[in-house]
């Protein structure tokens, strides 16, 4: 249930979803009876402007322990309002009808002079970000039930991403007690085919032999991409990324494979002193890749993927806790053999000749590559040497032992 106004999936900071832990809140009213409950988790990502007149991204989720304070519950409308950090806030408001109830609007606050979470930030203002989200799936929510939805719901506006999974939510809750019965959404319902129309008119049957299905050819490799990310101040690549890219996904548990092709693959994102993202957008697929800066190492942290599969259920996974592709800030990773990637338990990524520098490229080429353990033939020699040794010991103790034993029947014998 992706939000129209998405034009790419937003940073897949949650979007390992089983790594990070749910926020589960109650809300009383002014009798002390629960009147809103809500069981969910957020992810965001927030481009904001840093010092050096740079863009950085800042990529953290709602924590598990939060203020409910501004929350309130009233007969036609409800509001959640999630405080936490230092002055940071989520709001959801809710609005009921007639037998339904649809959340209206999320708004999201964020002190930008929290250094923890927006270092090096040139402003000392309040970022707010308001979309209205009456359009997704929520909006149908029947009263008396919790709006269920564990699939991604991914909301992004005003430089603020959102991803939204795991969601269990009852706006208006009767008699002081959650509702046992669910209102899914519709990414998570099961596609099921339509059964086959019933002619009642009675004609002759053929047996028609039951025909064998023919699997699918397997995918060639994939072509070598080349991508770059611009600087906007003086129009040079501040990111670079090359390789070939076979992506597998899940999707009502079947496995689908397909390869990045880059034509028709636009490159976008921006870069920064302690993030940078690489954006890649064709007419199926949006991915994007966001690398962080630590202690002068460099690593790929997140991955978020949307797909569109013709005129069946879109695609939408990644993980937001990864610890992939890391080399020195200054020089470039590098793996020309295939490497494999459980991204997620429904995401699989193959790379082809991978080269990526995100940070400090210096005149639109790479810098020295930090090979990885496939491509590194030095690391093969004492292998090598190890084994040569070994065998040398054996020959030499197996014919040690032959010998003793013709001089033992030598000696027999006299």
């Amino acid at each position: 249930m992706i939000h129209p106004a998405v034009l790419f999936l937003a940073l897949a900071l949650g979007l390992g979803t089983q790594l990070t832990t749910a926020t589960e809140v109650l809300v009383n009213n002014t009798e002390g009876k629960l009147c809103l409950y809500a069981n969910l988790k957020v992810n965001f990502s927030v481009v904001y402007e840093a010092v050096g007149d740079k863009n950085a991204t800042a990529a953290f989720s709602l924590p598990d322990a939060v203020l409910t304070n501004g929350s309130s519950c009233a007969n036609s409308s409800s509001t959640l309002r999630l405080s936490f950090g230092q002055g940071h806030s989520w709001t959801m408001s809710f609005s009921k009808g007639a037998q339904t109830y649809q959340a209206v609007s999320v708004t999201v606050d964020l002190n930008l002079t929290d250094a923890a979470i927006f270092p090096n930030a040139t402003s000392n203002k309040t970022m707010s970000v308001t979309v209205n989200v009456t359009a997704t799936d929520l909006s149908k929510a029947g009263l008396g039930t919790c709006y269920s939805c564990n699939s991604q719901d991914v909301i992004q506006e005003g430089g603020v991403s959102q991803t939204l999974w795991n969601v269990l939510i009852q706006a208006f809750v009767a008699n002081g007690s959650k509702s046992q019965e669910i209102t899914p959404c519709a990414a998570d319902v099961p596609i099921t085919p339509s059964p086959a129309p019933t002619n009642t008119t009675t004609t002759t049957t053929t047996t028609v032999a039951p025909t064998t299905a023919i699997p699918s050819p397997p995918l060639p490799t994939p072509p070598t991409g080349k991508y770059q990310v611009t600087a906007e101040v003086n129009r040079t690549a501040c990111l670079m990324a090359n390789f070939g890219l076979r992506i597998g996904f899940k999707i009502q548990g079947q496995l689908q494979e397909m390869n990045l092709e880059p034509n028709g693959t636009s490159a976008s994102g921006t870069c920064g002193v302690n993030s940078s993202q690489l954006v890649l957008s064709n007419s199926v697929a949006t991915l994007m890749f966001t690398f962080v800066n630590e202690t002068a190492k460099f690593r790929l942290h997140a991955v978020s993927v949307n797909i569109t599969t013709g005129t069946g259920p879109q695609f939408s996974g990644g993980n937001a806790n990864l610890s992939l592709w890391v080399a020195s800030v200054g020089s470039s990773y590098m793996c020309n053999k295939e490497q494999s990637y459980n991204i997620s338990d429904s995401l699989f990524f193959h790379t082809f000749d991978l080269q990526v520098q995100p940070f400090a490229v210096a005149s639109g080429k790479f810098s020295t590559a930090h090979e990885c353990s496939l491509d590194d033939t030095t690391a093969l020699i004492p292998i090598i040497v190890g084994c040569a040794l070994t065998g040398l010991i054996l020959i030499v103790v197996v014919a040690y032992i032959i010998g003793r034993r013709k001089t033992y029947v030598g000696y027999q014998t006299l």
